[in-house]
């Protein structure tokens, strides 16, 4: 049976195991739940970029970020779909779609139920990360076919404080909660490098893990230190606040071990790791992957290079069902 009554002392002591036990376990669970050697690969579009009025210190697209990046009208449709069927042709299976907003504004509700209709007519899984969202909302969306909505906790409670101040952990939350009660299935993970220590991580995914159900999706991501965002100014030049790669990889073995049905994500900062973390990473528990040149405003690996990974590891594009979707049928 699958457990949401982890406690933190349980979750630090699969840290400190070996990383080789670590490993081992984590991929012991892995395969009991998810077929092995498969990778789901999925893209992400920004729909509307720029001008968030949330105080993120990450986010290249908040108003107070000093990036030099223009606030962008949401696209329309006809666009959105194009590029759609682009990832479709390009092997991906699900297809996320993000606008730089707060919360949607009531006016935007019929074009992007639209978009999600359109994007599921093709025969993908629909994706979408749009700020808060109230109950009604949530269920427009959900009427509309959209599968997943994203909405991540970011970091311990602890440390979401040092991070963000223009909205609370409770009330990320409380999005979860009318996202769950609307019948879409939850993606819901973090960042790790923001200046967070172990116990934060712990925290973390402590929130995630104890959650009335696991997020089917779980993205863990890796800072990508923007020129111009609070977090990108503090930590550029600091070599040492990077997330050290084996911390990256314990986490992801934690978080799959705590969630064994969810799809654990590996996302943001992945262009700079190397192909034996990112094969670490997989060996850990990951099978989710983002692929093409960009996630919404940063850099991404690329198609070329995650299809080059995939043959030398011998991974393939995922072709079964996602295990927490399939048990909630």
């Amino acid at each position: 049976m699958t457990r949401t009554d982890w406690t933190r002392d349980e979750i630090a002591a699969l840290f400190d195991q070996p990383f080789l036990d670590l490993i081992y376990q984590a991929q012991q669970v892995h395969r009991r739940h998810h077929a092995a050697n498969e990778v789901q690969l999925s893209t992400l579009l920004s729909i509307k970029t720029g001008g968030c009025p949330e105080d993120c210190g990450y986010c290249s697209q908040s108003a107070f970020a000093k990036t030099g990046l223009k606030a962008e009208k949401l696209m329309d449709v006809d666009s959105v779909l194009a590029a759609a069927a682009e990832a479709k042709a390009a092997g991906s299976g699900r297809f996320c779609m993000g606008a730089a907003w707060r919360e949607p504004k009531d006016r935007d509700m019929d074009a992007l139920c639209t978009m999600v209709a359109g994007v599921k007519a093709m025969g993908l899984e629909t994706c979408m990360t749009l700020g808060m969202l109230s109950e009604n909302q949530a269920e427009r969306l959900s009427e509309a076919g959209l599968d997943y909505y994203n909405h991540n906790l970011d970091t311990s409670p602890e440390h979401y404080g040092e991070i963000i101040t223009t909205r609370t952990y409770q009330e990320r939350l409380d999005t979860l909660e009318r996202v769950r009660a609307s019948g879409m299935s939850v993606c819901c993970g973090g960042i790790l490098g923001m200046g967070e220590r172990r116990e934060d991580r712990v925290g973390f995914l402590h929130a995630l893990a104890t959650l009335p159900e696991h997020p089917e999706s779980v993205p863990i991501n890796a800072l990508v230190p923007v020129k111009g965002t609070v977090l990108g100014d503090m930590l550029a030049d600091t070599p040492l606040a990077k997330i050290d790669e084996i911390e990256f990889v314990r986490t992801v073995a934690v978080a799959r071990i705590l969630m064994p049905r969810s799809m654990v994500r590996l996302s943001a900062g992945r262009e700079s790791m190397s192909e034996s973390t990112q094969a670490l990473c997989f060996l850990a528990g990951a099978n989710s992957i983002f692929t093409g040149d960009k996630l919404l405003t940063t850099g991404n690996a690329g198609a070329g290079a995650d299809s080059a990974l995939f043959e030398k590891l011998g991974l393939q594009p995922m072709r079964s069902e996602e295990p927490a979707r399939v048990a909630a049928e």
